[in-house]
């Protein structure tokens, strides 16, 4: 179950959890750290309470994660709740760990030492520039506002010389058949809720969570809305402005994910703007899934 953030996945996943006699397993890259419920959306105690979910909510956040971790740790996951006679459920946004973990990730050249010092020792905006010449599409398909990702980006299109994402159609293993779904939303129906997702942090006290997690490591810094409210706390944006850049930061991001899921999936697409009936949302979902099952 997987799709742009704010469509609606974990509240579908679980309704799915609980008529199929299902656990949730998470991915997303940041709802896997302790310390940020509220930034990250993490389900709920009471959802939690009501169906089992994995690799949320369960990491320091000091430590780092990557995909080849989360595929590790979800495929141990599907294989325990598979065991016990239940559904694994994967749900999340971040699609490299989901595609990870489906088919295993794809074989790179080995890394080139000059190359790698050469970028390390780029400043981030040099890098990224290097890499729109390199690619033009690239850096429409990354977070640009992680300096990681924009290194590693060119580093892989520089020892490839192919666009990244002819690199990221190559994978290593099929691992098995996933049944799934692509979770959106019309655009305006989108953006509104991501607005009103980011209105209801405010309420619940994100701010102080937040201050409360500022020793967090580069991983879960890089949440959407943590640089943000950093800023607020710091005097450098007045309240209605740090809302507003993370709703813009959110639907860049949304925009990056529904790209991924055209390029990278070949799941059918259920857009929950048509079914505003809970009811009608869960039919549709078990038709699509029971589909692929045939």
């Amino acid at each position: 179950m997987t799709g742009p953030t704010g469509a609606g996945k974990s509240a579908l996943a679980a309704a799915l959890a609980l008529h199929l006699g299902g656990e949730v397993v998470g991915a997303d890259a940041f709802q896997i750290y302790a310390g940020l419920p509220i930034l990250t959306a993490q389900a709920s105690p009471e959802l939690r309470a009501l169906v089992p979910h994995h690799l949320v909510g369960f990491l320091d956040l000091t430590q780092k994660f990557d995909a080849a971790r989360y595929a590790e740790e979800a495929w141990r996951c599907v294989e325990d709740i598979q065991s016990r006679g239940r559904v694994p459920i994967l749900t999340g946004g971040t699609g490299l760990y989901l595609k990870a973990l489906t088919h295993g990730l794809a074989e790179m050249p080995k890394p080139d030492d000059a190359i790698r010092a050469r970028i390390q020792s780029m400043p981030i905006a040099e890098a990224l520039a290097e890499l729109a010449e390199k690619d033009p599409a690239a850096p429409e398909a990354i977070d640009t506002r992680n300096p990681a990702r924009v290194r590693r980006a060119l580093e892989i299109v520089l020892l490839t010389k192919k666009p990244l994402a002819e690199s990221r159609r190559t994978w290593s293993e099929d691992r098995g058949q996933f049944g799934g779904v692509v979770v959106t939303r019309d655009r305006d129906d989108l953006r509104n809720r991501i607005a009103a997702n980011v209105e209801a942090m405010f309420a619940s006290s994100v701010v102080e969570e937040v201050k409360a997690a500022q020793h967090a490591g580069e991983g879960a810094s890089r949440a959407i809305g943590f640089r943000e409210i950093l800023q607020f706390l710091q005097g450098e944006l007045t309240e209605s402005a740090c809302k507003a850049a993370m709703v813009q930061a959110s639907q860049r991001y949304a925009k990056r994910q529904l790209t991924w899921c055209r390029t990278q999936f070949n799941f059918p697409v259920l857009n929950l703007s048509g079914h505003p009936n809970p009811v009608d949302t869960l039919s549709a979902a078990l038709a699509l899934l029971s589909t692929q099952s045939q």
